[in-house]
C-alpha cells in the first residue's frame, strides 16, 4: 500500500468525502510504520500492554474484515488471527512480520474498497451481530474512520517511542 496521503476534498459529496477520509487514515497508519524493521514494529508500548505498531496493523485488518466483509457483505469468514472471535489476539504481534500483517491488512482494505464501490448507496445495510441491529454502510464507514483516527493517535505515540519521529 502506498503511504502517499491525499487530503479529503473540501467540497466533495458525502460518499467521496467518507471514502477519502478512510483512505487518508489508512495511508496514515502505513506511513507511521514506514522505514521500521519487524523488530521495531513489534516493540510494545509498555508492559503489560501488547500494543505495537504491528499489532495495530493486524487489529485494523480485523476491523476492515469485520465491518465490510462480515457485516455489510454478510460473508461467513472467521477473523484472521482468532477462530474464537477475540479481537485482542491481533494486538499480540510477538513473532509477527511486516509481510504477514501488511499482507492481511492490504487484502482486507482491497475487499473493503470493492464492497464499498459495489454498494448501490450508503444506505445499503448489513447485520451487526454484536449489536443485534442492522447498520448502514454510512455508519460502517464512519465507524471505521473513527477506529483509524483513534488508533493513529496510538501509532503517533508508538512511533515517537521507537525513533523519535513525530507528527505528519
Amino acid at each position: 500500500m502506498t503511504t502517499g496521503r491525499t487530503p479529503p476534498p473540501l467540497l466533495g459529496g458525502e460518499r467521496e468525502t467518507l471514502r477519502s477520509f478512510l483512505d487518508f487514515h489508512r495511508a496514515t497508519l502505513a506511513m507511521k510504520c514506514e522505514g521500521l524493521t519487524d523488530e521495531q514494529l513489534r516493540r510494545r508500548s509498555m508492559p503489560p500492554s501488547a500494543l505495537s505498531l504491528l499489532g495495530l496493523v493486524r487489529h485494523m485488518a480485523e476491523v476492515e474484515r469485520t465491518w465490510f466483509r462480515r457485516v455489510i457483505d454478510a460473508e461467513d469468514v472467521p477473523l484472521v488471527w482468532s477462530a474464537e472471535g477475540d479481537y485482542q489476539v491481533a494486538y499480540n504481534a510477538a513473532g509477527a512480520t511486516r509481510a504477514e500483517a501488511f499482507g492481511a491488512w492490504e487484502a482486507e482494505v482491497a475487499h473493503a474498497r470493492r464492497i464499498e464501490r459495489e454498494a448501490a448507496s450508503l444506505d445499503v445495510t448489513g447485520y451487526q451481530p454484536r449489536w443485534g441491529e442492522h447498520v448502514s454502510l454510512r455508519l460502517v464507514m464512519h465507524h471505521v474512520i473513527h477506529e483509524y483516527a483513534r488508533h493513529n493517535g496510538h501509532a503517533d505515540l508508538l512511533r515517537e517511542g521507537i525513533d523519535g519521529t513525530v507528527g505528519v
